[in-house]
C-alpha cells in the first residue's frame, strides 16, 4: 500500500497500489491537528484479485491499460517522428556500428573500424544492439537510430511500471509522461550516443530493485546488479552513480533482518561483477595481436581507460581527463581549461540550472527537489518498510548523487549527460505530486503542492526566456496557469461539499488539468521543438534551434546556451573530411585499411563516406600512442594501409601523447599529392 501524507502517517493505511482513491472517500480529522487527512480503505482481499494479479499490469480500473498503452504509443511517435533527418548523428559511433555490422571482432570489442585497429574510447555494449540490427536489416541511419528510439519507449514503460508499484497508475503515468517529454530524453533517444542504452539500463535496475524491496528478494537484487554491470559496459563509471541510492533504499526498507539485507547486497555486487567483470577479463586476457587497441589508454588497457581517461580523470580534470578534453564516459575533445565553462558551464551547485544544462533537464528539477524533501518529512513516521519512503530514497539518492557529480566535476561535462537525471526527476515528480494530491485535505500537503506547481511554472518561464525570440507569449501563459493552479489548490475547489457530485468531479478535473499545464507546458513545447530539428555531431543540444558540436575544436550551438560558434563537424556521411575525389580514391584502394588519418572524427567520416576501413591515428583526439612508428612501418611493409591523409584532429599527430613521429616519417619518405581538399601520401611502392 502507498503511504498517506499526514502527520500520523506511521499509523495509517493508504490507497492500494494500482487504485486511486475514490471520489466518495471522505477525510477524517487528525487529533491534535487543525487539518484533515484522507481516510483510504484497505486493499482488496487477495482472493478477490484472482488471476489478474498475474497479468502484466495487475488489477486496476478500466482506464489504466488504455492510458498506459497511449503513453507508449505517443512516446514511440515522438521518438520515431522524422528520425531519418538525423542521419548518422554522431559519426564517431555510427562508424563503429557500421564496423560491427561487418566484423564480429569489431562488434565484440567496439572497434572504430572493421579492420580492428583501434576501438572507440568506450566499452562496446551500447553499440551491440544497433550493430546487430544493421546486420539483420542492413546498415543505415534508420537501422541504427530506431533501436535507440525503442530504448526510449522501453525506458518510459519501465518507469511507469516502477512508479505504479509504489504510488499507483496515475503516478506512473505522470512519471512516464514526464520522462518522455524531457527535452534531453527526446534528444538522446533519437541519437546514437551510448546514453540511450545507459539510461534504459539504469531504469531497469531501479525497477528490479523496487521489486526486490517489496519482498526482500535477493534474486531481483542480483538481477539489478547484472543490469548495472551492463550499464558499466555502456558508459563505464557513470553506470555506477545510481548504486548508492539503490543500495540505501534496499538496506533501509527491505522486509527482512539487517544481516540478510547485507547479504542480499552482496548478491547485487556479485551480479555487477559477473557481467562487468567477465568482459573486462575477456578484454584483458585476449592477446593484443588479435584485438583492437583500447583507445583512450596509454597502455592498451581497459582498466586504465576505466579509472583514468574515462574515470576519475573526468571528475578531477587531471591526467587523461583534461579540463576541456574528456568526460565521465563520453567522448569529448576541445580546448581545455576554466572548469569546462565552454561545454557545461562553471562547476558548482547551480550548474544543473545554468544555461548549458537548464533547458536540457531542469524543467521539473525544482519540483523534484521540493517533493523529495516534503515526501521524506511527511513519511518520517512511516514504518521502516514503507514503499513510498523507499522509493524516495532510491530516486532521491539517484538524483542527488548523479547531479552532484555532474555539478562539481572539473573535467569536460556535456549537457546531454543530463539524460541520466531525467528518470529520477520524473519519478520524484510522479510519486510526490500524487501522494500530496491524495493528502490534499491536510493543509501542509496542499500548501507544498501549490508551491511546487507555482515554482515549476515560474522556472519554466525562466527557461523559455533563455531563447527570447521563440514563442515569447508562452512564458506569460505558463506563469498565469501556475498562479491559477496554485490558487485552486489552496482553495480546495474539489472539497466543496455543498456542490453536487458531478460538479465536484468537474472542479477536481479542472484543477488537475491546470496543474499539468502549468508544470508541463513549457517542457513539452521545448521537447517538440527539439524533435522538429535534426541533430548531428558529438555534442547535441535540445531546443528550438538545431545545434551540435563536432568532435574536437569545432563548435556549434545556440547563442547563450553553449557559448559556441558554428561548425557541426562529424554529423553526416563523410562530414567535411571527404571530397568526391578522395572518396573515389579510397574506395579504389584494395588495402585492409584504405587510409590512416589523425583523429577519430575524420576517420569515422571517411569510413561512412567510403564504406572502407580507416585507421584513426591516435584514437579520439589524435593523441593515443597507437600505432607506434614501428607498428605503422610494419603495416606499411605488409601493404595493409593505402594512404596517409595529412592533418585532422591533433594536426600532424598532435594531441594527448602525440603521434608526430608517424607523420614526420611519412613526409620524409613519400610524395605528397592534393586530392580534393586533402593532402594525401600514397604508401607503398
Amino acid at each position: 500500500m502507498t503511504a498517506t501524507i499526514s502527520p500520523t502517517a506511521g499509523a495509517q493505511g493508504g490507497s492500494p497500489a494500482g487504485r486511486p482513491p475514490a471520489a466518495e472517500e471522505q477525510p477524517h480529522p487528525v487529533p491534535g491537528d487543525g487539518g484533515t487527512a484522507p481516510h483510504l480503505p484497505a486493499s482488496p482481499a487477495p482472493a478477490a484479485q484472482g488471476r489478474r494479479d498475474r497479468l502484466l499490469f495487475g488489477p486496476q480500473p478500466r482506464w489504466v491499460r488504455p492510458s498506459a498503452a497511449l503513453l507508449l504509443v505517443v512516446t514511440a511517435a515522438l521518438y520515431l517522428l522524422n528520425l531519418e533527418a538525423t542521419g548518422y548523428a554522431n559519426s564517431f559511433y555510427a562508424a563503429a556500428i557500421q564496423a560491427g555490422t561487418k566484423d564480429w571482432t569489431a562488434l565484440l570489442f567496439g572497434s572504430l573500424d572493421a579492420g580492428n585497429a583501434i576501438t572507440v574510447d568506450k566499452p562496446p555494449a551500447a553499440l551491440w544492439i544497433p550493430a546487430l540490427a544493421g546486420r539483420i536489416f542492413g546498415f543505415s541511419a534508420l537501422s541504427m537510430l530506431i533501436p535507440q528510439a525503442l530504448m526510449g519507449v522501453a525506458a518510459v514503460g519501465l518507469l511507469y511500471l516502477t512508479i505504479k508499484r509504489v504510488s499507483g497508475p496515475a503516478a506512473g503515468l505522470l512519471a512516464g509522461g514526464a520522462l518522455a517529454l524531457t527535452p534531453v530524453a527526446a534528444l538522446m533517444f533519437r541519437f546514437n550516443n551510448p546514453d540511450a542504452m545507459l539510461t534504459l539500463c539504469l531504469v531497469l535496475a531501479a525497477y528490479l530493485t523496487t521489486r526486490a524491496i517489496e519482498k526482500a528478494g535477493w534474486k531481483w537484487l542480483a538481477a539489478a546488479g547484472a543490469v548495472i554491470g551492463l550499464a558499466f559496459l555502456s558508459k563505464m563509471l557513470q553506470g555506477f552513480l545510481i548504486v548508492p541510492g539503490l543500495a540505501l533504499a534496499y538496506l533501509w526498507a527491505a522486509p527482512t533482518t539487517l544481516g540478510r539485507r547485507l547479504l542480499h547486497l552482496l548478491a547485487a555486487a556479485a551480479g555487477i561483477a559477473v557481467v562487468a567483470g567477465s568482459y573486462v577479463v575477456l578484454f584483458q586476457l585476449t592477446p593484443a595481436s588479435v584485438r583492437p587497441y583500447m583507445a583512450g589508454s596509454e597502455t592498451n588497457s581497459f582498466l586504465e581507460l576505466t579509472f583514468g581517461y574515462n574515470g576519475l580523470g573526468r571528475i578531477t580534470g587531471s591526467g587523461g581527463g583534461m579540463p576541456g578534453g574528456g568526460n565521465l564516459g563520453g567522448n569529448a575533445g576541445g580546448p581545455g581549461g576554466n572548469g569546462n565553462v565552454g561545454f557545461g558551464g562553471a562547476a558548482g551547485i547551480t550548474r544543473m540550472f545554468g544555461t548549458s544544462f537548464g533547458g536540457e533537464v531542469s524543467w521539473l528539477l525544482p519540483a523534484a527537489l521540493i517533493l523529495l524533501a516534503a515526501g521524506l518529512w511527511f513519511t518520517r513516521r512511516e514504518a521502516r518498510t514503507s514503499k513510498t519512503r523507499a522509493a524516495l530514497l532510491l530516486w532521491g539518492g539517484w538524483l542527488v548523487i548523479t547531479a552532484g557529480i555532474f555539478s562539481f566535476m572539473s573535467g569536460t561535462v556535456h549537457p546531454y549527460y543530463a539524460v541520466a537525471l531525467a528518470p529520477a526527476i520524473a519519478a520524484l515528480a510522479g510519486i510526490g505530486s500524487l501522494e500530496l494530491w491524495r493528502g490534499r485535505a491536510y493543509w501542509p500537503a496542499r500548501v507544498v503542492l501549490a508551491v511546487t506547481v507555482l515554482a515549476t511554472s515560474v522556472w519554466s518561464a525562466v527557461l523559455l526566456g533563455r531563447d527570447p525570440s521563440w514563442l515569447p507569449g508562452l512564458r506569460l501563459i505558463v506563469v498565469v496557469l501556475g498562479v491559477l493552479a496554485a490558487a485552486a489548490l489552496l482553495l480546495r475547489t474539489d472539497g466543496m461539499a455543498a456542490l453536487p457530485a458531478r460538479f465536484r468531479k468537474a472542479a477536481t478535473a479542472g484543477v488537475v488539468i491546470l496543474c499539468l499545464l502549468a508544470g508541463g507546458l513549457g517542457s513539452t513545447a521545448w521537447t517538440l521543438a527539439t524533435v522538429a530539428q535534426p541533430h548531428s555531431g558529438s555534442i547535441p543540444t535540445s531546443g528550438p534551434t538545431a545545434s551540435a558540436m563536432g568532435g574536437g575544436f569545432g563548435a556549434a550551438g545556440r547563442t547563450g546556451t553553449d557559448g559556441a560558434g558554428s561548425a557541426g563537424m562529424g554529423g553526416g556521411p563523410g562530414g567535411e573530411t571527404s571530397s568526391a575525389e578522395l572518396t573515389a580514391l579510397l574506395k579504389s584502394s584494395g588495402a585492409k585499411w584504405s587510409a590512416i588519418v589523425s583523429g577519430a572524427t575524420q576517420a569515422a567520416s571517411l569510413e561512412l563516406a567510403t564504406g572502407t576501413s580507416v585507421i584513426a591515428l591516435g584514437g579520439w583526439n589524435g593523441g593515443d600512442p597507437y600505432p607506434t612508428l614501428a607498428q605503422f612501418q610494419a603495416m606499411v611493409d605488409r601493404g595493409e594501409i593505402g594512404y596517409f591523409i595529412s592533418g585532422g584532429m591533433g594536426g600532424m599527430g598532435g594531441g594527448r601523447g602525440g603521434n608526430s613521429e608517424v607523420a614526420t616519417w611519412v613526409a620524409a619518405n613519400y610524395q605528397a599529392q592534393t586530392v580534393g581538399n586533402a593532402t594525401v601520401y600514397k604508401l607503398g611502392a
